[in-house]
């Protein structure tokens, strides 16, 4: 049957007469992070010889045998089962039909949602199926927050704002952050924008992140003394050239949702990860000021400095920030 992530944690405090879990989907971390906490709810452990038993994709023919095996020690096993798929369903089914009380934890990324193992999974009592998907936009607010909270500690809305911004959908990266976030608060309980910026991510990226935002709304003089305090904060050109195309790259997608009738703002709305809530103006502006095919001229320009860049001998640190500058210039020369 089909469980949400609130219904897991009730399985972990009491799996009762589950016999088997199926985790599924995109997020390989999550997926492991919860097979973790079942095989530790259920067992006390991740590594117990007489009660934890692991299936790698050539072992899945001792499924039964280690279903049906009894612990020497006493209490219930978990069977882990990487890369589970559709060759499982017969014995999986032979499994629940007979005597045992194992819980089989079965990881399967990538799973077709029409697969035989997902349907049978989705139907049968006896059977647990989550789906593990990257977090997003409010939803990843959510997680943050609460996990911060499982620690008393409490974060402020700008501040959580822009780490899910820096994190976007990397489950695991998440988590790590957050974790460092925890031991940063852990004497104030409390986490601002300022506490967040110290310790998310560094300072270049920072540096960096306005810079771009600087070029694309037509602002040089900003972007020229944001790009030289990325440089100062040890960024690298090539880095710096690269996260100039990622954004443009970002900047033509939404252009191209305009296209399809979406106004500046509702496209900048839509852009995942979501924009830190301190640059959407910026965005909505750069989204008013570059065409499409402006946007694509931008990048061609940043992937010729990346090249010039990498000549033995060039002046690296002025050829980025000679790309960065000359977008700035052209964004405001177009907003004329």
């Amino acid at each position: 049957m089909k469980i949400d992530a609130r219904r897991f944690a009730g399985l972990l405090r009491d799996p009762g007469a589950t016999r088997a879990v199926l985790l599924y989907g995109d997020d390989l971390g999550l997926i492991r992070e919860r097979a973790d906490a079942l095989t530790r709810a259920v067992t006390g452990s991740l590594d117990d010889p007489f009660r934890v038993a692991r299936l790698e994709r050539e072992r899945h023919a001792f499924l039964a045998e280690e279903a049906t095996a009894q612990s020497l020690v006493g209490g219930r096993r978990a069977v882990r089962v990487d890369e589970a798929g559709d060759g499982l369903v017969t014995t999986l089914q032979q499994i629940l039909a007979g005597p045992g009380d194992a819980i089989l934890i079965l990881e399967a990324p990538g799973l077709a949602s029409r697969s035989k193992l997902r349907t049978l999974a989705d139907k049968h009592d006896s059977i647990a199926a989550l789906g593990c998907y990257p977090e997003e936009g409010r939803a990843l607010e959510a997680s943050i927050r609460a996990r911060l909270a499982e620690a008393d500690i409490v974060i402020e809305p700008d501040a959580l704002s822009w780490v899910a911004s820096q994190l976007g959908s990397d489950q695991a990266m998440m988590r790590q952050e957050v974790d460092k976030l925890s031991l940063y608060a852990a004497e104030s309980g409390r986490i601002d924008l300022a506490d967040a910026q110290a310790c998310v991510g560094d300072a270049a990226s920072a540096s960096l992140d306005a810079a771009l935002h600087a070029a694309t709304r037509g602002d040089p003089a900003a972007t020229d003394r944001l790009v030289g305090l990325a440089l100062a904060d040890g960024a690298a050109p090539v880095g710096l050239l690269r996260a100039a195309a990622g954004h443009l790259q970002r900047l033509h997608r939404a252009r191209l949702a305009m296209a399809g009738g979406q106004s500046a703002s509702d496209a900048t709305r839509a852009m995942r990860p979501p924009v830190f809530f301190r640059h959407q103006a910026d965005m909505v502006k750069a989204l008013t000021v570059w065409s499409a095919e402006a946007l694509a001229e931008a990048m061609a320009g940043i992937f010729a400095a990346e090249q010039a860049c990498k000549r033995t001998g060039a002046p690296a640190e002025a050829i980025a920030a000679r790309a960065l500058l000359t977008i700035a210039l052209r964004a405001r020369q177009q907003s004329r």
